[in-house]
């Protein structure tokens, strides 16, 4: 009992931190009061999937670097804003993980997506080869969008969450493209939109029992991860996106936004009065191996001290915000509130929602990244325009 009491008086003492403020504190679309809700506030916060440089992991590439160490942190944000979108996904966002409790299976499922060895789906292993296909060599800074589009990439190998990954350029998101790319979990997934068959026929369930299960698995809506890199100002972020940025995080499909100062790469989840709330990977770990019995020690992947906060003004213009919908109707919930900040005064739209693709936009599938793709050129100016901004700090 004494112990229990000195662990609960000592996170009381260490949320002193947190300032003592009327202003409601969002984490993640989750509204809290630091008067009544402090030991809520951190318990959200310590949930969330942290991850940090690491060392002495297995050799990138097998010759490559054993440590992250002052070049991976855009990557683990990367890592952080995806992790919290497979969180939602098989835990659900009102999970939440408590030291010393056992965790679920899926739990681990979703932790060792992200380990530090090269067969993980999102490992620093797996980003930083894949990088190399957008001509980022291994140990070269990522920006917020070079990182989206190679977690995309590497999304579609996870079959476990079949994730539809959807990433917005050019400040716009177009609603048709989104539930093309959603609604394309039918048993013909490949054949023409228009040549699959409608909701309701029966060549749907053709060869498979009508059962729930079967009905789950053809599931007429993938999960959504919706990415979308940003550029709020030249130099500094234009105060007049201030207040749709506070709302992105109050929506219930937030999965924050990575981004961050020239020099640190941070992973927003949410802000209080005029800070923002982060949790940093600027903190170099030693990399954790499973033991012989497969089970992994979990703790250094969670942040058990108050999270960091800066000034919303200070956040350097790149960034990437994201949202997670679980399903159709969340989608459409989530156009509804985009619609109505487009209403909100003294708050400039961060981007557009469009239903159909506008007639000057490019084809689509040409942001797939393929190798061979006719805009290879255009997209490798976007990526070195926006790292131009960040620096890697000389070790």
């Amino acid at each position: 009992l004494f112990l229990a009491t000195l662990t609960y008086d000592t996170l009381r003492f260490e949320y002193e931190d947190f300032p003592e403020t009327k202003e409601p504190v969002w984490i993640l679309g989750r509204k809290y009061s630091v008067f009544t809700e402090k030991e809520e506030i951190l318990l959200d916060v310590t949930s969330r999937l942290w991850f940090t440089y690491r060392k002495n992991f297995p050799a990138i590439g097998g010759t490559g670097p054993t440590s992250d160490t002052g070049w991976g942190c855009m990557l683990r944000c990367g890592q952080m804003i995806f992790a919290q979108a497979l969180v939602c996904r098989h835990l659900g966002r009102d999970w939440r993980w408590i030291k010393g409790k056992r965790q679920t299976d899926n739990y681990f499922n979703v932790l060792n997506a992200f380990i530090d060895k090269k067969d993980s789906y999102y490992s620093i292993h797996q980003i930083a080869q894949m990088g190399v296909g957008e001509g980022k060599s291994i140990g070269q800074w990522y920006g917020p969008n070079t990182v989206a589009q190679v977690l995309k990439k590497l999304a579609t190998f996870d079959t476990w969450s079949s994730l539809a990954v959807h990433i917005a350029m050019d400040n716009t998101v177009v609603m048709e493209e989104i539930r093309r790319l959603c609604q394309s979990n039918f048993p013909c997934a490949g054949a023409a939109a228009a040549a699959c068959p409608a909701v309701e026929s029966d060549v749907l369930y053709n060869g498979y029992p009508e059962e729930a299960g079967v009905r789950d698995r053809l599931s007429l809506w993938k999960p959504l991860v919706l990415l979308i890199p940003l550029r709020l100002g030249l130099t500094e972020i234009n105060e007049a996106y201030i207040e749709t940025l506070k709302h992105c995080f109050m929506m219930p499909q937030s999965l924050g936004v990575i981004g961050g100062k020239p020099n640190s790469a941070h992973y927003f989840i949410g802000y209080v009065g005029e800070e923002l709330i982060y949790l940093d990977p600027h903190t170099t770990q030693p990399a954790v191996e499973p033991n012989d019995s497969g089970c992994l020690s979990d703790e250094s992947f969670h942040c058990q001290h108050p999270p960091c906060r800066m000034s919303i003004a200070e956040l350097d213009p790149s960034i990437a915000v994201g949202f997670f919908c679980n399903t159709e109707e969340d989608f459409n919930d989530w156009c509804q509130q985009i619609k109505k900040l487009s209403l909100v005064r003294g708050a400039l739209p961060m981007f557009e929602l469009v239903e159909r693709q506008p007639s000057h936009f490019s084809n689509p599938d040409i942001l797939n990244l393929t190798p061979d793709s006719s805009d290879a050129d255009r997209l490798e100016r976007f990526f070195d325009s926006e790292d131009e901004d960040f620096e890697i700090l000389s070790l």
